[in-house]
């Protein structure tokens, strides 16, 4: 008898680690997505030609430089950080970012792993490593008495709602979600983003697995790929296009697996999406999140996608009343 239990417990972690090495080795990356039915970063590409500031860096507690640029004024009564989606960069703000520099002093950071010339595209140095930037990111710059407004579009607002339930969620004092990523199972989100996202399933499964017992080993592998546009790549900017995240920068950029639970401790907030939104379903936010919070003032804008929603005058009429408090 004694034998039997040994050799069960022997045998056991050996299947464990088989199994989920299995999964992660038995599934491969695409080597081009059709962007067909993906998103229309036209949008983006044909953004009005307005001054950008020189981006300037911050200095993250390892060291890292993050990159930032800064609208307005500091002494505003109120900062405003933007996070971007995924895929992309800070760029994407640049007119929202002007639009609303008379009402809050606006910061947008290119998280790591994106923008113009990140030390490793596309992965970060461990789960939760965002929250630590834009927490330090804003102890850095906030000044005293100043409110906090952290706005997020996308994968962006994914990670304010990530950050809302967890350790830094005294950083903010209200959010802003544009068409937030909630997760890939939240009635929230049509199948495969809209065709955006192609998710390594296997892959995310078996370090899930490994992570549950700490091992960590493999969580720099690539566990998502998008399907960016040809005319992005192929366009002046695609040098800075994001194709693929690995499992830890996946992982880490979106709220926890009881996704619930963050949007359950998010301060209040406004949440604004398009209602032709190719990646989300735009009447599905309000029925979800209110279950859990009041928090939220809910709009749908009418003839506007997943990217346009970020330049909308509708958008920045709603954003501009909620900063002022309206």
């Amino acid at each position: 008898m004694l034998m039997k239990m040994v050799s069960f417990a022997l045998v056991t972690p050996i299947v464990f680690f088989m199994f989920s090495g299995g999964l992660i080795l038995s599934q491969s990356a695409v080597q081009q997505l059709s962007d067909q039915d993906g998103l229309n970063f036209s949008v983006i590409l044909d953004d009005p030609e307005e001054p950008m500031p020189e981006q300037q860096t911050v200095q993250m507690r390892d060291g890292h430089p993050l990159p930032v640029r800064f609208y307005g004024s500091p002494d505003q009564d109120r900062l405003l950080v933007l996070v971007h989606g995924s895929g992309w960069h800070g760029m994407q703000f640049n007119f929202l970012a002007r639009a609303l520099s008379l009402s809050a002093y606006v910061v947008v950071p290119d998280l790591r792993g994106h923008g113009l010339s990140p030390t490793r595209r596309g992965d970060v140095d461990h789960i939760g490593q965002y929250e630590e930037d834009l927490a330090d990111l804003i102890d850095k710059i906030r000044q005293q008495g100043q409110e906090v407004i952290m706005a997020g579009h996308s994968s962006g607002g994914g990670l304010v709602v990530r950050m809302a339930g967890g350790r830094y969620a005294n950083r903010m004092d209200r959010a802003i979600l544009l068409a937030p990523f909630l997760k890939y199972n939240a009635p929230t989100t049509r199948e495969n983003s809209g065709g955006w996202a192609h998710a390594l399933t296997r892959r995310i499964i078996g370090r899930t697995m490994l992570n549950a017992v700490g091992i960590r080993l493999f969580n720099h592998l690539e566990v998502i790929q998008f399907a960016m546009p040809k005319v992005v790549l192929d366009g002046p900017l695609g040098f800075s296009a994001t194709t693929s995240y690995s499992y830890r920068l996946n992982t880490g950029y979106a709220p926890r697996a009881d996704y619930l639970a963050d949007v359950a401790a998010m301060p209040p907030f406004l949440l604004v999406v398009g209602k032709e939104d190719e990646a989300f379903i735009p009447e599905a936010y309000m029925p979800l999140m209110s279950q859990v919070t009041r928090q939220g003032a809910y709009h749908v804008v009418d003839g506007v996608g997943h990217l346009d929603i970020v330049n909308n005058a509708e958008t920045q009429k709603l954003l501009r009343g909620f900063l002022m408090g309206e």
